[in-house]
C-alpha cells in the first residue's frame, strides 16, 4: 500500500478510482453525505467539484493504492478564516470494502494527523456516524468524543441518523498546556 498527497493533477488522474471508492463506501452503508445507490458519474462529478480547493490549498487530499487501485482516501478540510488557521475539519475518510481490516484507515488517518501537525495545525475536528465501525478507528487513535446530535445527517438508504463529533490535538507538546 502507498499513500500520497495529491494536487490538483493528481486527483484528476485518481478520477475513476475515487468514484469508485466514493460510489462503494456508500453502497456499503457509510454515511459520506450520499443516498444509495450513488453512481459512478455522480460520485466522479463530486471529486471533481473538489479539484478547485485542491488547486487554492483549501483542501488537502490523501490517496492509498494497492498497484493502481484505489482502496482509500482522507482529506482535510482547512478554514479560510484568520481565527481558524490553527484547525482543520478531517472529512471523508473512506476505505474500499475490500481492503477493510488492513490498516488502510488507520494509516491515512496517522498520515493526515502527521501532516496537520507539520502544518502548524494544532486542533483537529471531525463529525461520524454513531454507532459507525469509524467510531472505535478514532478513539483507539486518541480522538476526544465531544458529544452526539440525533437525527443529523440521512444515511445512504435516507434513515435519519445521529452523528458523534470529535476532536484531537496534534503537534502540540502534552507539557505546552
Amino acid at each position: 500500500m502507498r499513500v500520497s498527497r495529491v494536487d490538483e493533477r493528481g486527483l484528476t488522474a485518481r478520477l475513476d478510482g475515487l468514484a469508485a471508492l466514493l460510489a462503494d463506501t456508500v453502497a456499503g452503508g457509510a454515511s459520506v453525505g450520499f443516498l444509495a445507490p450513488l453512481g459512478h458519474e455522480e460520485a466522479a462529478a463530486w471529486w471533481r467539484g473538489r479539484a478547485a480547493a485542491v488547486a487554492a490549498g483549501r483542501l488537502a487530499v490523501w490517496v492509498a493504492r494497492e498497484d493502481e487501485r484505489v482502496t482509500g482516501t482522507v482529506s482535510l478540510a482547512l478554514p479560510d478564516v484568520p481565527n481558524g488557521r490553527h484547525r482543520a475539519e478531517l472529512v471523508k475518510l473512506m476505505v474500499s470494502r475490500e481492503a477493510r481490516g488492513r490498516g488502510v484507515g488507520r494509516t491515512l488517518l496517522a498520515t493526515a494527523e502527521e501532516a496537520a501537525a507539520a502544518a502548524g495545525i494544532t486542533l483537529l475536528h471531525l463529525d461520524t456516524e454513531s454507532g459507525s465501525p469509524a467510531e472505535h478507528l478514532y478513539r483507539s487513535a486518541g480522538w476526544t468524543r465531544t458529544g452526539t446530535i440525533p437525527d443529523y445527517a440521512a444515511g445512504p438508504g435516507g434513515a435519519l441518523r445521529p452523528t458523534t463529533l470529535y476532536f484531537k490535538q496534534v503537534g502540540v507538546s502534552s507539557v505546552a498546556g
